[in-house]
């Protein structure tokens, strides 16, 4: 690697630029990994090996671990400066987390066949990234002078759930402990990604809408901040403790939440600008995820426990139709407007973003009664559409990542 050359000082010159692009191969890789799992599994199409960890436990680590935290990253180490006024964070904490986190993933992939030695290597790397990658938004947060730290303090202290979370996930392929894995994938749901991906929805929504909207009210109750830290930590204790039939008595509140700040954020009125109704139309599936969670809780308790008729739907509506959309909304709108160019969804991001809601629909109907024994066919639906989608997107804005500014401004 040629650390002098130009492309590499314009790919290195800002955080984002970095960390998107891996989180931009990862969306088609780890997916495309899934969907030969899945062709294997539901359509016969070939024997998968034999891996090295269940599939599925697989599936959630890329996902939650290597996939979302690359524009998780890539987005905070851009705002935390202009949400506190505070220093940027500087290439030498960036670049070393970058290949860390970077490096560990292809190595957990050659894990998958090669052995668990492998796999507890990558998990170790980017282990080192993400601390390197904390520690460097840590040091933003603590040496800034703002007076409201308070949507980065929960963001940084959700990065430390994650941290915990993966650490877990590396003890359980070095014990073989299924509780350590258990609670990686539940706490990276419900102690890291929620809480992550509700405060800059917090944030940023009604900012980005006073923006653009006129005579646009900011509602942004610090109240809603607590509902969503209480209920998204109760709803994961619960879920790791195997208590789900009382998941409702976290969901339903915040599901009250939910629905109020899609209202006073006038989901509606957010469709005359493309760029902004991607976020809330991602957001919106927070109500849906919590709604179909909610229904499940109480046919479990209704039923002693006998009836789980959602089965991962909750899950997936959480996770594809909330998380993977926000990243597509969100991820278009920092690199358009870091790159110099103009702050609009052209026709392409559009139509690339409403068929991604397919994805999520696909998945979600899959495990809804109806589906019954085409199930499996709704999963390989919900795979290939995402990549249809996906792969146009990184297509189209992947070389921006390596490309020098428009506006030739730098970073």
């Amino acid at each position: 690697m040629n650390y002098a050359s130009p492309t590499w000082r314009t790919f290195s010159a800002a955080p984002h630029r970095m960390m998107f692009l891996a989180g931009a191969a990862q969306g088609v890789v780890s997916i495309a990994w899934w969907l030969s799992e899945l062709l294997g599994r539901y359509a016969g199409a070939w024997l998968p090996p034999a891996w090295s960890i269940p599939a599925t436990w697989a599936h959630g680590f890329l996902m939650i671990y290597g996939f979302f935290p690359f524009f998780i990253f890539g987005f905070l180490m851009t705002t935390y400066p202009s949400w506190m006024n505070g220093a940027k964070v500087p290439p030498r904490r960036y670049v070393p987390a970058f290949l860390l986190l970077a490096g560990g993933v292809p190595v957990f992939y050659l894990g998958l066949l090669a052995g668990k030695p492998w796999l507890v290597a990558g998990v170790a790397a980017m282990l080192g990234g993400w601390g390197v990658a904390l520690y460097a938004l840590f040091e933003v947060l603590i040496t800034a002078r703002h007076p409201d730290k308070l949507h980065p303090k929960i963001t940084t202290a959700a990065l430390a759930a994650g941290w915990l979370g993966l650490l877990a996930y590396l003890l359980w392929l070095a014990t073989g402990n299924g509780l350590f894995a258990v609670f990686a994938l539940k706490a990276g749901v419900w102690f890291f990604l929620l809480p992550i991906f509700f405060t800059v929805c917090h944030r940023m929504i009604p900012f980005f809408s006073s923006r653009v909207l006129d005579g646009y009210e900011i509602v942004r109750p610090k109240s809603a901040l607590g509902v969503m830290l209480a209920c998204s930590y109760g709803h994961g204790l619960l879920e790791i403790l195997g208590w789900n039939a009382w998941l409702w008595l976290f969901d339903l509140p915040f599901l009250a939440q939910a629905l109020y700040l899609s209202w006073r954020w006038q989901l509606r009125r957010s469709f005359q600008v493309r760029l902004l109704a991607v976020l809330h139309i991602a957001f919106a599936w927070l109500s849906i995820a919590l709604a179909l969670y909610s229904v499940q809780s109480l046919l479990l308790l209704a039923s002693g426990g006998q009836i789980a008729i959602l089965a991962y739907a909750p899950l997936h509506a959480l996770t594809v139709g909330l998380f993977a959309s926000m990243v597509l909304g969100m991820a278009s709108r920092v690199t358009l407007g870091h790159s110099g160019g103009e702050l609009k969804a052209d026709g392409a991001t559009w139509a690339l973003f409403l068929g991604f809601q397919a994805t999520a629909l696909a998945r979600v109907g899959g495990d809804l009664p109806p589906a019954g024994a085409a199930a499996g066919y709704f999963y390989l639906l919900a795979a290939a559409v995402w990549l249809a989608c996906f792969i146009p997107w990184f297509a189209k804005y992947a070389p921006m990542y390596w490309r020098p500014r428009s506006d030739g401004q730098p970073g």
